[in-house]
């Protein structure tokens, strides 16, 4: 075979995605199988927003299907506008916003517009593909291992140390794969950290700007509340581009309608790229979600339910793991707080099967869970974290709630197994 670029040579797909297509294989073959690997809903469980669809609809066949303008049409930047500062709090002007197909181009293009070869990038590990598009962009990476005792967050002193040259910090608050978030104190600590360093820079050199990853933040529960580092410390927004969208808010991962807030002078140069890349949203979805988010009413009796519903998940699923640990096995759970996400330990490494087998890394954990519990979670390795942890991913956007007690005696059959 004919050798490619460096890039291509180098690349690793997405593998969460390989993970739930080769789940996907299996099931098609008649297996029976619990996946909660990939970050996405049910429709049949979570559709979307009903006045969002038919809008939809009502848009195509008006024959809205040419293409958009490159940064958005503008009654939708309008009412993004409107949306962030009614349910956010956040000013931001029409200039401000750019909007593409969900959240993956944009964080592409706030990588290739700030971040030259060899920059630094820091980001925590666990968390979700920092570490593919800093190769994207042949970024130096800059790695904070986060660990449990700080509900695997970033904090202001693991990220202190790394911040001399850097030019880009990846937060993502809720976190995916956590599901958990950034506390108003530990935030205000970075940001303050981030404007410290920025002063200290001289007029010609680079700034160092936070790339904020919010695309999770309607969905907080009990007492976690949300924070953005321009709401905490006005002055960073400055230096803060963020990364939002309809995806997780409103269950709608496939009708791809994402956008960024940020400096006019950066969200220009992210129009130039994306123009160049055409990866929009499409302007019917555009024309109709201009109309869905000024209707505050229908959007908070879908966030009253949808809330809920995700939860209620989350508990339960968090309540059966706590009571098998309760019982003795070395499972764990991190209390839910935002997200689709519940963190899960399964610490098994060194069990021996019926079998007579050794689990004797962590892979085999999985492998086991799969095959004779028939779950499929992420290992947190898959986003950036050492092989050899312990920690998983739960994602609830397809969970029945009729399959949870099924899926807690299945995990604890499995375990029963092991000695």
């Amino acid at each position: 075979m004919a050798k490619l670029s460096t890039l291509a040579e180098t690349l690793i797909g997405s593998e969460i995605v390989k993970l739930g297509n080769a789940i996907s294989e299996r099931v098609r073959n008649g297996e029976h199988i619990y996946n909660y690997t990939i970050g996405d809903f049910n429709p049949a469980i979570f559709p979307i927003p009903s006045e969002l669809e038919n809008l939809i609809v009502q848009a195509y066949r008006e024959h809205q299907t040419n293409y958009p303008p490159g940064d958005g049409v503008y009654e939708l930047r309008e009412a993004v506008c409107g949306f962030i500062k009614d349910w956010g709090n956040l000013d931001y002007d029409v200039s401000e916003i750019l909007i593409a197909a969900g959240g993956r181009p944009l964080i592409y293009t706030v990588f290739k517009t700030l971040v030259d070869a060899g920059d630094k990038v820091i980001y925590a590990a666990p968390s979700w593909n920092n570490n593919h598009y800093a190769h994207l962009t042949n970024a130096e990476h800059c790695i904070i291992n986060c660990v449990a005792e700080n509900n695997f967050m970033p904090t202001a002193e693991d990220i202190e140390p790394h911040l001399k040259g850097a030019t880009l910090l990846c937060l993502c608050t809720p976190q995916n794969p956590t599901g958990t978030t950034l506390s108003k104190e530990s935030l205000e600590k970075i940001c303050d950290l981030v404007l410290q360093e920025n002063a200290s820079r001289s007029n010609g050199e680079k700034k160092l700007y936070i790339m904020f990853d919010q695309m999770y933040w309607t969905l907080t529960f009990g007492d976690t509340q949300h924070y953005t580092p321009v709401g905490l410390r006005p002055e960073m927004k400055e230096y803060t581009v963020f990364i939002d969208g309809i995806s997780k808010a409103f269950s709608a991962t496939g009708v791809r309608v994402g956008w960024s807030m940020g400096p006019a002078e950066i969200i220009n140069k992210m129009k130039a790229l994306l123009s160049h890349v055409g990866a929009w949203a499409p302007m019917a979805e555009q024309k109709a979600l201009a109309k869905f988010l000024v209707d505050k009413a229908t959007i908070e009796n879908y966030f009253i339910w949808f809330k809920g519903q995700i939860e209620l998940r989350l508990n339960r699923i968090y309540n059966g793991i706590i009571s098998l640990k309760q019982k003795g096995y070395n499972v764990d759970a991190i209390t839910p707080q935002a997200a689709i996400y519940l963190t899960i330990k399964i610490d098994l490494v060194g069990k021996k099967t019926q079998a007579g087998k050794v689990l004797e890394q962590q892979t085999d954990v999985t492998n086991y869970l799969l095959s004779e519990a028939k779950i499929a979670i992420v290992p947190f390795s898959a986003f950036g974290a050492d092989a050899n942890s312990c920690w998983y991913r739960v994602s609830v956007g397809v969970v029945r709630l009729e399959d949870i007690e099924n899926v807690i005696n299945a995990l604890e059959e499995a375990l029963q197994k092991l000695s």
